[in-house]
């Protein structure tokens, strides 16, 4: 089987039972939404195993550094005096700006993967009514989710790598 097909092959079955599990027995514990994000990340950087790594290194920073953001927006209170949408500007725009310095650090230095995980989580946060909330935010379930798109990254990104694995196989 040539490389293509072979990858189409391995990345639809696969895509297949992520699916079965994001919409079956994982529903709300795994995100296909977010797997899908790290699963292609994996493959935009190269489906090794250093891209594997640096996926789930920098997809859960950047999910941590928005869940930390989140967490500093509930305390915005509405009657800010600059008002609530500049100072969430203010609050996302230097946590990018941290987010985007921590790449000095050699294990952060994948920013796409960093911006990946914490796009991932306001994306579940400002979609989904009622997560954006200290008691979300602070309690450990699987509606925080620093717990529930870090699972979603890691599982994704594992199902990236089972993807390349299996298209080998068929290749041969």
């Amino acid at each position: 089987m040539d490389k293509l097909t072979a990858l189409s092959v391995s990345i639809g079955v696969l895509s297949g039972v992520a699916t079965f599990l994001a919409v079956g027995p994982l529903s709300g514990f795994f995100f296909i939404w977010a797997a899908t994000i790290a699963w292609a990340a994996y493959f935009f950087l190269g489906a090794s195993k250093e891209a594997l790594k640096n996926t789930i290194v920098c997809g859960i920073f950047g999910v941590f550094m928005a869940w930390f953001t989140a967490i500093l927006l509930t305390h915005i209170p509405a009657d800010a005096a600059l008002g609530f949408p500049l100072m969430a500007a203010i609050t996302v725009a230097i946590s990018v700006v941290v987010l985007c310095l921590a790449a000095n650090i050699p294990q952060l230095a994948t920013i796409p993967a960093s911006v990946l995980g914490y796009s991932s989580v306001f994306a579940y946060l400002l979609q989904t009514p009622d997560k954006l909330t200290q008691e979300v935010l602070l309690t450990i379930s699987f509606s925080n989710p620093l717990v529930v798109i870090t699972a979603s990254i890691v599982i994704g990104t594992y199902f990236g790598q089972y993807s390349a694995q299996l298209s080998g196989k068929l290749t041969k």
